[in-house]
């Protein structure tokens, strides 16, 4: 049977954005494979999360094996695509690699693997051979990189997997969170049908996984363990947090994944009248919204409540964002966003001092958009509909590390509502952990 085929509307305000790392050329892809040093114990492998063998897939380049080089990529990182993309590569492989040591250009890594996955998967789609059917079948909740990975690699092995999405368009982080200077939605589905295409994967969209059903769209906990060898919560993370101040409800005020979500899916999204826009926090995602803003146009100023050095957002993203236009203003939190007539029109901020705004130190400054990127909300009541798993005090879903099994026997999870918010790699690794030991599992050891 054929995948299904996921589209998304023209229209939409990602496809203006450009490449920030384009595909290389295959000339380009030579070259800068044949300034690999093929270390023997090297250090980029150590640095990647799924530990893809980097000096075996780059020497393949090499010598011309395209095909090959894919297959290594891919048999230890199934979503090698994105991750070419989106992985943070600078603090990552390439930010291991000895030529940073020693003060010259690393090893374009992401370029290589992306280089390598996408001349590849067109034209040679079959690169592996699911197993034959096992009878098994396996419940994913959510259908984030987590999950998609988890059913790919569970597809291969000849299980049969059901994701349940809630959302119209599946993907996650993949297809609706990343900045599309990184990697744009139809990008991410079309690796997603390479990977149902492996083998007995079905998506169901527009389903929600509740407590206890009550009618159509919604599927019980309870049924789905009853129904299932198996369940996998790739539950990613929830709405946007809000600071809780005044004038914050209304328009003009945006959560910054919901946003992003927005400028990649929906047609004719225009911030036409938006001169200054206001992003508050320090992380990675107010980085990319931000920097997603200024190549839209908008004048823009990163608030953050401590200083520069304490951001959690990496250094490499925020230098990317200030060429850009972006202006980070530090030690500064908003109390207050000021309305007229109902509009937005500008903030009030106060100095802060150890991340807490001090009374009497407020200015004004003009703001026809503001965008809240200060964390996400946990998907704790779906994971507790699920009896004997747990969370813990930041709402992320226990695990046990060395198998990522909840506290129920037959129920596992990983990515962002188990590590808190990583990256898509990172949820790669989580559900590689998780799928062996759903195999022991499933083979009763």
């Amino acid at each position: 049977m054929e995948p299904k085929r996921f589209e998304l509307p023209p229209g939409r305000a990602e496809e203006g954005f450009k490449d920030k790392k384009p595909l290389y050329t295959p000339a380009e892809a030579m070259a800068e494979a044949n300034r690999c040093l093929y270390c023997s114990d090297a250090p980029c492998i150590k640095a990647c999360p799924t530990a893809i063998n980097i000096p075996e897939f780059i020497r393949k380049i090499g010598t011309g094996n395209i095909k090959g080089s894919a297959r290594t990529i891919l048999s230890a990182n199934i979503l090698g695509q994105s991750c070419a993309q989106a992985c943070p590569v600078e603090v990552l492989c390439a930010g291991s690699c000895v030529y940073t040591g020693w003060g010259r250009e690393p090893i374009n890594i992401g370029r290589l693997q992306r280089f390598a996955v996408e001349t590849t998967l067109p034209k040679t789609p079959n690169l592996f051979q699911a197993k034959p059917a096992t009878g098994k079948r396996i419940a994913l909740v959510g259908s984030g990189p987590a999950s998609i990975a988890a059913a790919g690699m569970l597809a291969l092995e000849g299980h049969t997997c059901l994701i349940y999405e809630r959302k119209a368009i599946p993907g996650g982080l993949n297809s609706l969170g990343i900045a599309p200077y990184k990697l744009k939605g139809p990008e991410a589905l079309r690796e997603m049908e390479w990977v149902f295409s492996l083998g007995r994967i079905e998506l169901r969209t527009g389903v929600e996984v509740v407590e206890h059903a009550k009618g159509p769209g919604q599927v019980s906990a309870s049924e789905l363990l009853a129904s299932h060898d198996a369940v996998f919560l790739g539950l990613g993370l929830g709405a946007d947090s809000r600071l809780g101040i005044p004038g914050e409800e209304g328009e003009g005020v945006h959560g910054a994944t919901h946003l992003i979500e927005r400028i990649k899916t929906e047609p004719g999204l225009t911030l036409a009248g938006v001169k200054h826009a206001l992003v508050v926090g320090g992380g990675n995602t107010a980085l990319d919204i931000a920097h997603e803003l200024a190549l839209l146009g908008v004048e823009v100023e990163m608030v953050y409540r401590r200083s520069e050095k304490e951001m959690g957002g990496y250094t490499h993203e925020l230098d990317g964002a200030r060429l850009d236009g972006v202006r980070l203003v530090e030690n500064r939190q908003p109390v207050e966003l000021v309305r007229k007539d109902g509009k937005l029109v500008a903030v009030k901020l106060a100095s802060t001092r150890d991340g807490k705004p001090v009374p009497g130190t407020e200015e004004t400054v003009q703001a026809e958009l503001v965008v809240m990127a200060i964390g996400q909300e946990r998907a704790t009541g779906v994971a507790k509909a699920f009896p004997g798993v747990e969370v813990d005090s930041r709402g992320r879903v226990k695990v046990d590390a060395a198998t990522h099994r909840t506290g129920h026997a037959k129920v596992w999870s990983g990515g962002d509502c188990v590590n808190g918010g990583k990256e898509v790699v990172n949820a790669v690794a989580e559900a590689k952990i998780a799928v062996r030991d759903i195999q022991r599992h499933l083979a009763g050891e």
